[in-house]
């Protein structure tokens, strides 16, 4: 009986040791399809000839060849033992030495086809491989393709050597061989394809069996590459399926009415301490058009920092807060503000306060550490601290319309008279789990604005928000001045310090960012050279701003504490904040027109864009200061990109091709392969799988016809619902 792709590696795989189990189950492999699924992350052109002639001093190479005159001897001076032996392949030969292992010697025989990887040693005509790994049962890219290409063609003049993902336990050659032996037994070629034929055709992909094949064993890169491209529009193509189906059954349910009185409205816009920019009217009423409608809004509202999409969401709150609920003469329809940090879910409180004050609306905080209520009962203008039991009955009696809060929401206890409307802040920073236990907090499918500061790439929000319609607020408010930005070498740091200086004396305030908190220890110092706060804001107080006052805020701190130290920098007793990324969300001090980011290259862009956003809150002018602690040109590229680019957008686009999507959304948390967010910087085959999806979605919209597709789209959503 053949091999099934559903069995376990291990019955296939019978001598497998325990630390190699361990590794395969960290990897996620379970099954021999999760074995072949398992994809080379790179390949080394490392074919048997001309490769010997061409190595030079101190490369990292991989070498096959013939072993020649294998021996052991001692080095004259230290009488070290040495295992020696040549390597030889049709360009030259040589030497191999391990130092210390003579034993290697014993393992090896004049004739033996071997691989080896190591550094070379030595200069000039002296050189060596010093204590190279050695495979003493190769697989040349010859013998793979030998075994499963049957057109009988030459091979490469270069053939392509699989570098695997590993960890500790398996390494990149096991998975060779594994996969060898998995082509062997033909079991790839009984693995059926989810992708319909006539998509296939289509778009010239290749089938599943094939695909395989070319991944794992490609005789040219182009082959890799058609592979990579099907695995990639296989998985965006079930995503955009799962996203259709969303939308689909969205369009079916009822969402409690909302009474859209656009004259109230205007009168509350008007009532914002700043005149509302083009973008943001236009982006309240395409919200406001989707409550018109019978069915839950599902939207997207991507601005950049400091646009203004906290006065979008309290506008289009504001509609919903005074909407009674149908066929009731009291009581209003609910809403809940999701925020992913505390800090973030004050501010936004303070800010509704600030906004509603003038209008009757009660307004809910509830976070980990405390709840509370505006107005209070005692002076109108402030809010009071309430127990978290009194909070939860009042809003599961509908007497808080707006709620604001971090995870705290979505707690099972707290429960929702009317949930019409549901806001998420810094959308990215929640998994899908996030957002659907939110959704289902109340009798019917609220309305949904998702919102983000991180600019995400056209290709990502086509995929990763499928089922979201999308709103780009692309307008700064009236006077804000764009961040004069500059990247400093170590030489040039003084040059930051005076424009603080400066600032500080004209009332102002700083931020400096560092990557750490604490100091590494002493055994890991010479490794670690990443700025902490802790030190950095003692170093700065003692030897460059004396006479400031320096506080510290990162993630370990209390919430108690977080409060206390963004109040003191709020009400201007700090002078400078040193701080982890922490701050990067949200936190709005517009007297701060300053920001030193230590070890720039160790931030996303994206990320950096943020910390950048932490200064144009007003319109004075404001400065950034980009200090990166190494200057590949890597960082050099990125960090033009990031002093250069005239928004977020054309940003993350730049971040998205340099570093790819996995890294600039933490995209593990989506459930989506490498693989696939490599794709996502491809619009078009994006824009294919979506083509696709829809249109298959509007004729089968649960698959019926399409059941190995059907099956592949279930898992992928099981993925995307792992947190």
């Amino acid at each position: 009986m053949g091999v099934n792709p559903h069995d376990t590696v291990d019955k296939h795989f019978t001598r497998l040791k325990p630390d190699q189990q361990r590794a395969l189950a960290k990897l996620g492999i379970r099954t021999i399809r999760d074995l072949l699924y398992h994809f080379p992350a790179r390949y080394e052109n490392a074919g048997p000839t001309g490769t010997i002639a061409g190595v030079t001093a101190g490369a990292e190479v991989t070498l096959y060849g013939t072993v020649r005159k294998p021996e052991t001897r001692k080095t004259w001076k230290s009488r070290r033992p040495i295992a020696e032996a040549y390597l030889e392949d049709a360009s030259g030969k040589i030497k191999m030495m391990w130092f210390s292992q003579p034993y290697i010697a014993k393992t090896l025989h004049d004739g033996m086809v071997v691989k080896v990887s190591g550094r070379i040693g030595g200069q000039g005509t002296k050189i060596y491989l010093a204590n190279p790994e050695i495979d003493k049962t190769p697989v040349t890219p010859d013998t793979i393709h030998d075994s499963l290409f049957t057109t009988g063609t030459a091979p490469e003049s270069e053939p392509l050597y699989p570098i695997y993902p590993e960890s500790q336990g398996v390494s990149s050659l096991w998975f060779l061989h594994a996969v060898r032996k998995i082509f062997e037994s033909k079991v790839h070629e009984n693995i059926l394809d989810p992708l319909p034929k006539e998509v296939l055709e289509r778009y010239n992909l290749p089938t599943l069996s094939s695909a395989l094949v070319f991944i794992h064993a490609p005789r040219q890169l182009n082959d890799a590459t058609a592979a990579r491209k099907r695995f990639a529009f296989e998985e965006v193509f079930s995503l955009q399926i799962i996203m259709q189906q969303r939308r689909q059954a969205l369009l079916k349910e009822e969402a409690l009415p909302v009474v859209v009185n656009r004259k109230a409205l205007a009168d509350f816009i008007h009532s914002f301490p700043f005149p509302a920019t083009e973008a943001q009217k236009n982006a309240i009423e395409s919200i406001v058009s989707d409550f018109e409608k019978t069915h839950p809004m599902l939207r997207l509202l991507e601005g950049d920092v400091g646009s203004g999409k906290t006065a979008v969401a309290a506008a289009t709150a504001y509609l919903v807060a005074t909407s009674l609920p149908k066929g009731r003469i009291a009581g209003t329809l609910q809403v809940a503000y999701l925020c992913p940090t505390e800090i973030l879910a004050k501010q936004h409180f303070s800010t509704f306060v600030s906004y509603f004050k003038d209008h009757p609306i009660p307004i809910g905080l509830i976070t980990g550490s405390e709840c509370r209520k505006f107005p209070s009962k005692v002076r109108y203008e402030e809010s009071t601290k309430v127990s978290k039991a009194a909070f939860k009955k009042m809003v599961a009696n509908g007497e808080i319309p707006i709620i604001i809060g971090t995870h705290a929401l979505i707690e099972k206890s707290l429960s929702f008279k009317y949930f019409a409307y549901a806001i998420i802040d810094e959308q990215h920073r929640f998994g899908t789990m996030h957002r659907q236990k939110l959704a289902t907090k109340g009798a019917v499918a609220p309305h949904l604005l998702s919102m983000t500061a991180t600019p995400i790439p056209r290709t990502l929000a086509l995929t990763i928000y499928g089922d979201l319609d999308l709103t780009i607020l692309d307008q700064m408010p009236v006077g804000r001045k764009p961040v004069i930005t500059e990247v400093l070498g170590p030489e040039k740091r003084e040059k930051a310090y005076e424009r603080v200086r400066t600032e500080l004396a004209t009332g102002h305030q700083a931020y400096v960012i560092c990557p750490r908190i604490d100091e590494p220890d002493p055994a890991k110092q010479m490794a670690l050279q990443a700025k902490s706060v802790k030190a950095e804001a003692g170093r700065l107080k003692r030897e460059v701003f004396k006479t400031a006052t320096i506080d510290i805020l990162h993630s370990k701190m209390k919430p108690s504490e977080k409060e206390e130290t963004m109040k003191r920098f709020e009400s201007g007793d700090t002078d400078i904040l040193v701080a982890t990324s922490v701050v990067e969300v949200g936190v709005n001090v517009p007297n701060a027109t300053v920001i030193l980011v230590e070890g720039a290259e160790r931030f996303g862009l994206a990320q950096l864009h943020q910390l950048r956003g932490r200064v144009i809150r007003s319109t004075h002018q404001s400065y950034c200061f980009a200090l990166p602690e190494s200057f590949g040109q890597a960082t050099k590229d990125r960090m033009k990109a990031f002093t250069t680019a005239k928004n977020g957008f054309e940003l993350a686009e730049y971040d998205l091709a340099l570093r790819g999507a996995g890294e600039l959304t933490g995209g593990r948390q989506w459930g989506v392969s490498d693989i696939a967010m490599e794709a996502l910087k491809n619009i078009k085959l994006v824009e294919a799988a979506r083509t696709e999806a829809t249109k298959l979605v509007a004729n089968d919209p649960v698959l019926k016809n399409h059941p190995l597709l059907s099956d592949r789209v279930a898992a992928a959503d099981r993925e995307m619902h792992l947190e």
